[in-house]
């Protein structure tokens, strides 16, 4: 991806795309196009010190003013309290993503180039340098702008006592007692000790979220490198909290990072340039849990950490689609080694042991990625040994009863939480305000029940068991035609309370009644639902969370914590539904070749997104109401990850037989 002066014409249009890479254990660098920060969570380097957990702020940007000829060119940019204090984008001629960021700046007769990476598995970020020089000798001047906190906090000046050590090739600086120093090294230039703040940096996106939105770095001193007249240099500045890091080759380390990704995408195999660039997108969120020494799945980009749901959607667009099978088996096991009563964690805290449980759909959303799994592997032995076991403890448990009021009924319908309590992923909450209450039977919740429900009999018959549940899943389909089916609106009621109690509005969750392999609808009910969803919840680049015609209807999701959450899930377009909306779409179309092209049309968008918001990442959610402006994370997990998915299997045609039923 190549962007030009016309992303930036002012900083206005500078901030609003944003470049992501990241380490593999959680850690990350992020910033806008023209490296001013505009969040609380920008930072060329993030560490995660207890992996994926702990992440701190701990190199904020780095500020370069290059001198020559009496003239300095400040390359710069910053907001503060008194609006545009640098402009150094100005000078930028070209960014580039091949995939890491490039930043080319052009001024008088010098071209500056610097990329940004990380080493994988560690917390260690490269700013490789590649100067062009004029006719005059030069200094290039580098100010490193320096946190010590968790990201989801600020800092103010005096809040942290800063000390400083020079050391060979650079300076080690400590913050807070608890956090590792962190070294900044740059074998070509001098460091020149100094200490200050910087006051008053002014986040941009912070303020759009009603959040605290000014912030003192300590600026420690700066590295000087000299230049001399006509002549070129390449040098690095590396920041790490790895005490082990010596080498600081830039040439060598980028090498060694782009030859990493490369053969993840040639692992992948696929040509299409679309997919190819999802597939690098995939990389980022697969992580270490240092915990539990398997990996995981990173919900999304800057703020989220790994997310039980988020991980069994996404699990198959993240590592099967694109070949790495070892890590499905990684995931899986992380999770099922975590398995509590029935239920695997909805979210986790630092340590492993601190997982939190608070979902109904996490475990239901296992079945299907263990049946995802299978279709690519075929390891069902692999499922027996480790698998298999949890898969039957999920299913007593959801059958007899377990935490959170989650049980089935009599009618063998899953049923699950209270006014209270929110356990579905719509789950907006402020206070004691519960935005979306759906306690009950909720539709997709029972469509998964319902899929749970015939993997574990298939499991059961390719394992010789038997199965322990005869003609549960028949009184469950049944059950569910009955109370769920809207058969004067041609659609799916969202919950059904009792017999006399549903809430039938609108909403995209009865996708999932059309889109999962075993499904309780006729074709021609699975045809209804896509096409009324087509109708009124599609908006480009996701499906919208409610009917704009409802009266709770909320269509651009900014604001405070409170605007912002009670429009998360009440109209507000989520990207991960276009997986299951175009897998329904080609299924309820007997794959026709019509549905084939249309399921392209749903796709192309995706491809002016990629460079749009969270540049060559699929965002979080978007504003219900056109333009349908992106929002939330600039990286997703189960975004890219369903996009990939149901372009590969439903566009391209390309993935695994169904297993046999």
């Amino acid at each position: 991806m190549h962007f030009g002066k016309q992303s930036w014409r002012s900083f206005g249009h500078g901030i609003e795309r944003e470049w992501l890479v990241t380490n593999g254990i959680g850690g990350y660098a992020s910033s806008t196009l023209i490296n001013a920060n505009t969040r609380k969570y920008h930072g060329l380097l993030v560490a995660a010190h207890n992996p994926p957990g702990w992440r701190v702020v701990q190199l904020a940007k780095l500020d370069e003013r290059y001198s020559a000829g009496g003239v300095t060119y400040n390359l710069a940019a910053n907001e503060t309290g008194y609006g545009i204090t640098d402009s150094g984008f100005i000078h930028l001629q070209q960014v580039r993503l091949d995939p890491f960021p490039t930043f080319i700046y052009s001024f008088s007769d010098i071209t500056l180039r610097k990329t940004v990476f990380m080493r994988h598995g560690q917390n260690t970020t490269v700013v490789l340098y590649q100067v062009d020089n004029g006719l005059e000798p030069a200094v290039l001047q580098i100010t490193p702008l320096i946190n010590s906190r968790g990201y989801h906090f600020m800092t103010a000046e005096g809040q942290v006592d800063f000390r400083q050590q020079v050391i060979p090739d650079g300076v080690s600086i400590r913050g807070l007692e608890e956090i590792p120093p962190l070294r900044l090294l740059c074998g070509s230039g001098s460091y020149v000790p100094g200490g200050h703040w910087f006051r008053g940096i002014a986040y941009a996106a912070e303020r759009e979220r009603g959040e605290p939105c000014f912030e003192d770095n300590y600026i420690p001193g700066q590295f000087e490198v000299e230049i001399g007249p006509g002549k070129s240099r390449t040098f690095a500045l590396v920041a790490t909290v790895d005490p082990e890091i010596e080498e600081l080759d830039g040439e060598a380390l980028l090498a060694e990072e782009r030859a990493r990704v490369k053969a993840l995408v040639d692992r992948a195999g696929y040509d299409d340039p679309l997919v190819r660039t999802l597939v690098r997108a995939a990389d980022a969120f697969i992580v270490e849990r240092r915990a539990t020494g398997t990996k995981t799945v990173i919900a999304g980009y800057p703020w989220f950490t790994d997310w039980g749901r988020d991980t069994m959607i996404a699990l198959p667009g993240l590592t099967l689609v694109t070949g790495r099978f070892d890590d499905a088996r990684e995931i899986l096991l992380t999770f099922a080694r975590q398995c509590c009563r029935g239920l695997i964690p909805n979210s986790f805290k630092i340590g492993a042991q601190d997982a939190l449980y608070n979902t109904v759909d996490a475990s239901l959303w296992y079945f299907q990625a263990v049946y995802k799994f299978l279709q690519y592997t075929k390891d069902f032995k692999f499922i027996k040994e480790i698998v298999f076991p949890v898969l039957k403890e999920i299913t007593e448990s959801y059958r007899t009863g377990t935490d959170y009021d989650i049980r089935m009924d009599e009618d063998g319908l899953i049923a699950a939480g209270s006014p209270d309590i929110q356990l579905t992923w719509m789950d907006a909450k402020v206070g004691e305000w519960v935005v979306t209450p759906r306690h009950g039977k909720a539709v997709e919740i029972n469509a998964l029940w319902y899929n749970a429900l015939n993997v574990l009999e298939l499991l059961c018959r390719q394992y010789g068991d038997p199965y322990p549940y005869p003609g549960l899943p028949e009184r469950t389909r049944e059950s569910f035609q009955r109370l769920f089916w809207n058969e004067r609106e041609g659609y799916l009621c969202d919950v059904v309370v009792s017999e006399q109690e549903r809430d039938c509005r609108l909403r995209p969750n009865q996708l999932l009644a059309a889109s999962l392999p075993y499904s309780m609808l006729s074709t021609e009910q699975g045809k209804r639902v896509v096409h009324r969803v087509w109708q009124k919840l599609y908006a480009t680049y996701g499906i919208r969370s409610l009917g704009p015609d409802d009266p709770v209807y909320s269509g651009v999701y900014i604001g405070d914590r409170v605007q912002r959450d009670g429009s998360y899930h009440q109209g507000t377009t989520w990207s991960w539904l276009m997986g299951p909306f175009i897998t329904a779409y080609r299924k309820t179309h007997a794959y026709s070749v019509e549905s084939r092209r249309q399921a392209a049309n749903f796709i192309h968008p995706f491809r002016d997104h990629l460079r749009d918001h969270g540049v060559g990442y699929i965002s979080e959610i978007f504003d219900g109401n056109d333009p349908v402006t992106p929002r939330g994370c600039i990286a997703q997990a189960w975004g890219v990850a369903e996009v990939l998915r149901a372009y590969v299997e439903d566009v391209l045609q390309v993935g695994p037989e169904p297993i046999e039923k």
